[in-house]
């Protein structure tokens, strides 16, 4: 009798046994499996920014930069869907087989699941640039803002194809641009480009200064006007050549350079005083001569920016601006080493700003960057008159190009012909009639 009973249970064990191994076996490609459909599942609440945009229709984004965004997200999530749903069928064959690699189908999950945490980056991103258009009056005056941005990039129409742009608002000192057409963290490439300017800077003309300065970026790049500029520099730099620390300073400072120059270009002297208002610091930071650093020393900048602006707008004020700003920050007790390097920076910055201005980068189709700057009504007695009319007529702002407007007022607010308070209210005025006319 315990013969027979002995077998009978020693069998029921092993079948026991083995469902036990079975299902553990099956246990790792069940937890893929349901962990990349909570990913689908997850996905799926990923909703298109015109569902959910909080802001009224004033404060929102360009038509192009809505629907560049949204088509970028939705493909990535489409991309991504047809991924999951393929590695979702390998671990379900895997899984009937009993042959398959789990830690081989553990990292391609690992994969999927980075792809996935990558494109809500992404989304957070514009997430964050679209949340502030619900801000009382802040979203207004980013929508006016987008229209001056998109303003500062027409003059290369015709030479490349402009994208769209987004401004946002940020704690902190200094703007900021993710350029179209760069990376972005999934790997994607960036459909707009999307400004960020200081919460403090708004709302006056200086505003104006920063969020042009960021423009420029994207413009020296979509020409290619920066690494055409560092070519020709070059040779300036060789061994031998007279100055050639000089000229290593500008090459290394390039970049920021054209973005200024850009500024000054629409602007005129609203873009020196804007840059003034930022790079107020301690003296010990203005002059950090650095070939580490992109940035030039604050002192060089502004002195820059002048010397760009005398050439492209040929006036007392910039000398008078300039006095201004050595005797707030001499240079008579700087060690004997950077008043040397100020010197040869003075000595060759009449040929490098000629330099820049006649440079022709052959996007511009033989045009140079001097003759495709808006000058003629940016001229400081031309900017004057146009004051003294939109004192007279109100409406005259309405129909003249927005980066004038902003030149116009930092041209009065030099005169000392405006109060700040006053410039506040002419900006917050333009600021909301531009949001509520753009398409």
């Amino acid at each position: 009798m315990v013969s027979r009973w002995w077998p009978h249970r020693t069998g029921r064990r092993l079948i026991t046994f083995k469902k036990i191994i079975m299902a553990f076996t099956a246990y790792p490609y069940d937890f893929l499996i349901n962990e990349t459909q909570s990913l689908v599942a997850r996905l799926k609440q990923v909703k298109p920014f015109s569902m959910t945009m909080p802001m009224v229709k004033g404060a929102s984004v360009s038509s192009k930069a809505l629907t560049e965004i949204t088509s970028l997200i939705e493909s990535s999530k489409e991309q991504l869907y047809r991924s999951i749903s393929d590695f979702i069928k390998k671990a379900t064959v895997a899984k009937q087989k009993e042959n398959g690699d789990v830690l081989r189908l553990q990292t391609e999950f690992t994969i999927q699941k980075l792809r996935y945490n990558s494109i809500l980056d992404q989304l957070d991103i514009f997430a964050d640039v679209l949340s502030q258009r619900a801000e009382h009056d802040v979203g207004i005056w980013l929508s006016g803002l987008d229209v001056v941005a998109e303003d500062g990039l027409n003059a290369l129409q015709g030479f490349v194809d402009v994208p769209a742009l987004m401004v946002f608002i940020e704690r902190g000192h200094g703007a900021a641009i993710r350029r179209a057409r760069t990376r972005l963290p999934g790997g994607d490439l960036n459909p707009v480009a999307v400004i960020q300017i200081p919460r403090e800077r708004m709302v006056g003309s200086g505003i104006a200064s920063s969020l042009i300065h960021e423009v420029g970026h994207q413009a020296a790049e979509s020409i290619e006007l920066t690494k055409s500029v560092i070519n020709a520099l070059s040779a300036k730099t060789a061994g031998g050549v007279k100055n050639a620390i000089a000229w290593k300073h500008y090459q290394r400072w390039i970049s920021e350079i054209l973005a200024d120059c850009w500024a000054m270009g629409h602007l005129g002297i609203t873009a020196t005083q804007g840059l003034m208002g930022v790079v107020t610091l301690p003296k010990y930071f203005q002059f950090r001569l650095d070939l580490d650093d992109p940035h030039p020393a604050p002192y060089v900048r502004v002195k820059l920016s002048c010397a760009f602006g005398k050439a492209l707008f040929p006036h007392p004020q910039w000398d008078k601006l300039w006095q201004l700003w050595t005797i707030f920050y001499p240079t008579n007790d700087l060690p004997q080493e950077k008043q040397q390097l100020l010197k040869q920076l003075d000595e060759e910055e009449s040929n490098f700003v000629q330099l820049v201005l006649q440079h022709r980068p052959s996007l511009l189709k033989g045009r140079s960057v001097r003759e495709i700057f808006p000058l003629q009504q940016r001229q400081p007695l031309q900017l004057k008159q146009l004051y003294q009319q939109w004192k007279q007529r109100s409406s005259l702002a309405d129909n003249i190009p927005p980066t004038l407007v902003f030149a116009i007022l930092g041209q009065a607010k030099f005169d000392l012909a405006i109060t700040a308070e006053e410039e506040n209210q002419l900006l917050t005025q333009q600021l909301r009639g531009w949001a509520y006319k753009r398409k």
